[in-house]
């Protein structure tokens, strides 16, 4: 119980330190889809330096992006779900019943057959649920809409004249 304590304190931990650094960094949504500002860049020079400028400046609303799109996915993908907390809750289940080996008829069985028998049923339940194609559909959707949006997203004035110092 203890060690249920101690992950869940380093979870809200690392989850305030991800709030305080990269959401904190979130801009306004007005801003972040300001149809006004909409233009297509002149050349791949133009191109680059709005999106060196935009990744930068909308980095933390990029991470929300990224989030609902995992969201998204994985609520399209339940049999996911349901590998992955078989995993997960099978690895608990493991190490806290199982520490020791146990009989169970004529049969000695041992963690590591446990292990063995936990990954076989993981790789079936993976290999239906196609975790690689989620990745790499979040990868991809991803990419479309941060480099999408980070192109035509005009950056302000004001970013022309943020190296400039005054006299």
């Amino acid at each position: 119980m203890a060690q249920v304590l101690d992950y869940a304190l380093q979870v809200r931990d690392r989850f305030k330190d991800f709030r305080e650094t990269r959401l904190s960094t979130v801009r306004p949504l007005n801003e972040f889809v300001d149809y006004h500002r909409i233009s297509r860049p002149r050349d791949t020079n133009e191109a680059v330096q709005r999106l060196t400028y935009n990744t930068r400046h909308f980095s933390g609303n990029y991470a929300v992006v990224i989030v609902l799109l995992a969201v998204y996915g994985l609520i399209m993908a339940p049999l996911l779900i349901v590998a992955v907390g078989i995993l997960v809750g099978g690895f608990a289940a493991i190490n806290r019943f199982a520490p020791e080996p146990m009989q169970v008829g004529n049969h000695v069985v041992t963690q590591k057959g446990l292990y063995t028998a936990l990954f076989v049923v993981g790789i079936v339940l993976l290999w239906f649920a196609n975790p690689f194609s989620f990745v790499f559909w979040l990868v991809g959707s991803s990419a479309i809409l941060i480099l999408g949006h980070a192109a035509f997203i005009e950056p302000p004035v004001s970013s022309e004249y943020a190296g400039v110092e005054t006299v």
